[in-house]
Parts: structure tokens; C-alpha cells; sequence
């Protein structure tokens, strides 16, 4: 039987691997990273997306993204069948934005975020992960966070808090954290979620992600809460 082809897409601004720990039975699977690329010049996330499916080499793969990447991976399910589409971190439609990001897209706030200053890794690493993190502890993000380009992240950003979906896609499985300082769970609808888990649980919560996405990829899982 042939192994089913996993496509993996990384949060904002972060690169591959953030997945470094998530391990499939390679018997049954087989991992594909996708990285991020600079976009076109007024590039719509459709546009984007259409671009970023060209880089899939199977039919009917699943499809995993986390935070930002989750919301690509839907983009991209409109252009191609999925078997699975599983989102981590992330949300299904604009209206599960928390209410500083609705602000925004009203006061058009994001025009005037400095990107520019993201080349500071500490500014960076509270837009992309959503934490306060120690000093100690910079470097190691440092490392997954690469894709800094001012273009990209503008972009990005503005992807985010103008995304035009209004109705979540009911394929899609979603995982979340209750801990979640990016997208808060109490505006999340219909998800798996994982106690504790914050906006980087791919990271550090990856054992789960281990023991219970090749269930979720054969079979879908009821959508309650996990430890």
C-alpha cells in the first residue's frame, strides 16, 4: 500500500523546523516541508496559496500548518483534494481573530507595525510565538525564526488580520491549546483542545502530535479536550 504524503507548513515568519520533533511511522508515511517564499508584489493569500501547491508532488495529500501556515493550508485545500487538512495553533475563519486583531483591521493599525524592527529576534519572537521569552531561551527561537524579510512579513501580517473567510471549512480538523496567547481559545469554535498547550505546543507538546495525528490523518478524532 502506498504511504501517505504528509505536507507540513510552518507558523509566521518560522521556517521547518519548527517540526523537527513530530515523527510519523515511516512505514505509513512520508514527511514534506514546505518553506516559505517571498510573495509578488500585492499578492493576494489566494494567489499565494495557488503558488505553494505547485510545490506538491502527490495527489491528495494531508495537509498540516500551524498558526499562520494553518490558515495557507486552508487556502490551499480550495485548489487541491486533501486528504486530510489539519490545523494547529491557528483559526478557521476571521471571525475566531481575537478582538486586538479586529481592531486593527478596523483602525488599519497594521499598516504602521514596524517590520522593520523585527530583525530584533525578541520583538520578532512575541509577533510570531506569542511569548515572553528569556534571554536564554532566544537563540534556540532564533533558529526558527528565518524567514524575516520585511516584504514577507508585512505581507503576512496583513494576510492574517485581512483574511476573508468568514465560514470555517467543516473537513477541517483543528488542534488547539487552552493556553493559546496568540489566538485565545475562548474564541475558538469545534476543536481538539490540548490542556496547557500555548501558541508553540508543536514544539514542546510534540509527543502528543506524535501519538495522535496518524489517528486524526486515518480517522477523525471527536473534538474534545486532550492532556
Amino acid at each position: 500500500m502506498a504511504k501517505i504524503a504528509v505536507y507540513f507548513v510552518p507558523g509566521l515568519a518560522a521556517s521547518s523546523l519548527i517540526y523537527e520533533y513530530i515523527k510519523l511511522p515511516e512505514e505509513d508515511y512520508e514527511m514534506y516541508f514546505l518553506e516559505w517564499f517571498l510573495p509578488k508584489t500585492n499578492e493576494t493569500i489566494e494567489e499565494y496559496a495557488l503558488r505553494m501547491t505547485k510545490k506538491i508532488k502527490h495527489e491528495n495529500p494531508v495537509l498540516v500548518g500551524v498558526s499562520f501556515g494553518g490558515i495557507l493550508v486552508q487556502e490551499m485545500s480550495n485548489h487541491i483534494k486533501t486528504k486530510k487538512t489539519i490545523i494547529i495553533s491557528s483559526i478557521k475563519s476571521n471571525k475566531e481573530l481575537p478582538l486586538r486583531l479586529k481592531v486593527a483591521k478596523t483602525t488599519k493599525a497594521y499598516k504602521i507595525v514596524p517590520t522593520h524592527l523585527f530583525s530584533n529576534i525578541e520583538i520578532l519572537v512575541k509577533y510570531a510565538f506569542g511569548e515572553n521569552v528569556v534571554s536564554r531561551r532566544l537563540k534556540l527561537y532564533e533558529k526558527y525564526l528565518q524567514m524575516r524579510d520585511k516584504k514577507y512579513l508585512d505581507w503576512a501580517i496583513e494576510s492574517v488580520i485581512l483574511w476573508q473567510r468568514t465560514k470555517p471549512d467543516q473537513n477541517v480538523i483543528h488542534i488547539h491549546g487552552t493556553e493559546d496567547g496568540v489566538f485565545p481559545i475562548k474564541n475558538i469554535k469545534d476543536c481538539i483542545a490540548i490542556k496547557g498547550g500555548t501558541h508553540i505546543m508543536i514544539m514542546n507538546k510534540y509527543r502528543w502530535f506524535n501519538k495522535n495525528l496518524p489517528i486524526l490523518i486515518q480517522k477523525n478524532n471527536s473534538k474534545n479536550e486532550e492532556s
